[in-house]
């Protein structure tokens, strides 16, 4: 189905008034509501035309880039063959996707359970961990996020498990600061804690970096009180900071590891949850502990395998740091010159830039919308500005989007007269 210029209005009140109110009326609130028509690369266009400069791509889910040839093209092929499968068989795209992960994840996790989303692959890790553990506890961090329902939703520090009602019962989840290493340690001291499971670097809060030792005395905590270390990579990996997971970098070796998005490449949902040998003990026990009739689609698996041939090729982790380091220095002269970016948070293509007023990631995304940059807030933080160009991003385009987001700040300071 192909949409025109002229549909755009239309479709706006139309999800305004069939899907997502709220949404359509906070967007309405800065002046930004895009409706994605063609995308390319580094690029969507709204339907009105404009074109913009993508560096959310939807969490890390363009990790390759809008609509990437090969993975199209993989997908096409796919299609003369498969199609999603039957999830109670064995399956050889299933299988040979799990063998991929498992060889590229680090430590001893070997087994893949697959789901149709970052949610469900973090609610069987939980899950998971609780069977492993006989112990119910799980503690996250403030300002985490992993995912908008059921066990998912609890771990996240977010109220909406209480505004629908599912924050019941009391004291099985319990949030501690992040880069507090008191905290975490108070917390286990009971030892009823079954989990910890922390985003290597949290995405919703702005992508605060991990202290030194921060990460690796967590892992210690949890050895020492039989807690299981859970490393939700949904955003931060598959090669975003320039290994193949963020959490290589910080001398973590995860129990179970959740990774999503990405692994679609933005082509066919799939997500996984993978487990070392020691917890996944009821993978043998029980056949049908997790059953999801789109989880581990064949189509999916097929796509993800590519996305993981692409990602670990000669020169694409290379090319992740040499423009990572492009970036730092870009960034760090437009902070120079202008102070309302007051921080720069970042590891590899893995950004965060806060600015010096209470919303100045809200009107930075709009002041970028206007000049062809497209961006988002962080949503528990709302100082800070998401900045997270794909993978395949070049030196050109560096420049372009450093030209961009200075014709945003200054677009900001003027139009809204913000100022530090």
């Amino acid at each position: 189905m192909e949409f025109a210029a002229d549909d755009k209005a239309q479709i706006i009140d139309l999800a305004a008034k069939y899907v997502c109110p709220a949404r359509i009326e906070t967007f309405r609130s800065l002046g930004v509501t895009p409706v994605m028509g063609r995308r390319e690369g580094h690029y969507f266009w709204d339907l009105d035309g404009h074109r913009l400069f993508d560096v959310h791509i939807n969490g890390g889910t363009y990790n390759l880039g809008h609509r990437n040839p090969e993975l199209i093209a993989t997908l096409r092929a796919a299609l003369d063959q498969y199609d999603i499968g039957n999830h109670h068989m064995v399956s050889g795209p299933r299988t040979r996707l799990a063998e991929m992960l498992a060889r590229l994840t680090p430590g001893d996790l070997r087994y893949c359970v697959f789901t149709p989303s970052g949610n469900e692959a973090v609610e069987v890790a939980l899950r998971t961990a609780r069977k492993a553990t006989g112990r119910r506890q799980i503690v996250s961090f403030r300002g985490g996020y992993h995912g908008h329902g059921g066990l998912a939703l609890r771990a996240s520090d977010t109220p909406l498990a209480s505004y629908f009602l599912s924050d019941d019962p009391p004291g099985e989840f319990v949030h501690v600061p992040f880069n507090d290493l008191d905290a975490v340690e108070q917390a286990l001291r009971p030892g009823t804690v079954a989990a910890v499971i922390c985003e290597t670097i949290p995405a919703t809060s702005g992508f605060p970096m991990p202290a030194p030792g921060f990460l690796s005395g967590v892992k210690q905590l949890c050895e020492a009180r039989g807690t299981l270390y859970i490393a939700d990579e949904v955003q931060t990996g598959l090669g975003r900071t320039g290994r193949m997971w963020a959490i290589e970098h910080y001398g973590v070796q995860p129990d179970i590891l959740v990774t999503a998005k990405g692994l679609s490449g933005g082509i066919y949902p799939i997500a996984a949850a993978v487990l070392s040998e020691r917890v996944a003990g009821w993978l043998r026990e029980e056949g049908w502990g997790y059953s999801s009739t789109g989880g581990g689609s064949e189509l999916g698996c097929v796509v993800a395998a590519k996305v993981l041939e692409i990602t670990e090729r000669p020169g694409v982790l290379e090319n992740v740091r040499a423009m990572s380091a492009i970036l730092a220095r870009g960034l760090a002269d437009i902070r120079n010159r202008h102070p309302l970016l007051c921080e720069v948070r970042q590891n590899g293509l893995v950004m965060g830039l806060r600015f010096a007023h209470p919303q100045g990631g809200m009107l930075m995304m709009a002041a970028a919308y206007e000049v062809g940059l497209w961006a988002f807030f962080a949503s528990f933080e709302r100082s800070v500005l998401q900045f997270k160009p794909n993978l395949l991003i070049d030196q050109r385009a560096c420049d372009e989007v450093l030209a961009l987001l200075t014709d945003a700040i200054q677009r900001c300071e003027r139009k809204y007269g913000v100022s530090p």
